[in-house]
């Protein structure tokens, strides 16, 4: 039986003021390992308040998320950080890396947040997430030298620094041309559906949506199809 990393069920979130603003309204979402899914819909429409609320970097107003079983509403602020940095990889549109470390650097910086690795390990698992993104001659350089696609495939190879089982992107092809877009997509795929992770993308690209497993489509707010 196929384990059920993340789910959400009858998830709001709703901005407080003299006129709230609902982002994301009832939303039932599961996902399991191996699953590439993609969410879509217009501008404005929830998909990105959708994903943070998934990957806890913002908190439902009412509803429940789970993580591996784990009630998230329960958790401490300490505890729900813990989660993140354990069990959720984020891939961003722009890479965020810190433009004065080299590649093997950044790709390091969750290591040493998690703190349960040795230099030497540290060294060695970086190296070897960049060598198998196609980064091998890459790992010295800084984030300036290398092109966005490259700088975006060592901002996967970060996300993937602790071993999540969920990985969460936001538009993770906006900026890249079609080659590296295409790059991207395959590197998502191979973590689906060999590395039996969870990969949920928010996207615009409809011909990468098209090449994932499931669509979630949202519109207001509101899941309208899945």
């Amino acid at each position: 039986m196929t384990e059920t990393l993340l789910k959400a069920e009858n998830v709001t979130r709703t901005l407080p003021g003299d006129v709230p603003v609902t982002l994301v309204r009832d939303a039932d979402v599961e996902i399991k390992a191996g699953e590439f899914v993609v969410v879509t819909g217009p501008s404005g429409s929830g998909k990105s308040s959708l994903l943070y609320l998934l990957g806890l970097l913002d908190h439902p107003t009412s509803g429940e998320i789970q993580v591996s079983g784990v009630k998230t509403a329960e958790l401490t602020p300490d505890e729900l950080a813990a989660v993140r940095l354990e069990k959720i990889g984020f891939v961003f549109q722009f890479h965020f890396l810190l433009p004065e470390f080299s590649a093997l650097e950044n790709v390091m910086m969750p290591m040493r947040r998690l703190g349960k690795k040795s230099e030497q390990e540290m060294k060695e698992r970086a190296a070897q997430l960049l060598t198998d993104l196609g980064l091998k001659d890459h790992i010295h350089k800084i984030p300036r030298k290398m092109s966005g696609g490259q700088c975006q495939r060592v901002a996967i190879a970060r996300a993937l620094a602790n071993d999540p089982m969920l990985v969460l992107a936001d538009e993770p092809t906006g900026n890249l041309d079609t080659a590296a877009s295409a790059a991207v997509h395959g590197i998502f795929r191979e973590l689906a559906s060999t590395q039996k992770r969870a990969v949920i993308a928010v996207t615009h690209d409809m011909d990468f949506a098209g090449m994932a497993d499931r669509k979630i489509h949202i519109v207001d707010g509101k899941i309208v199809k899945d």
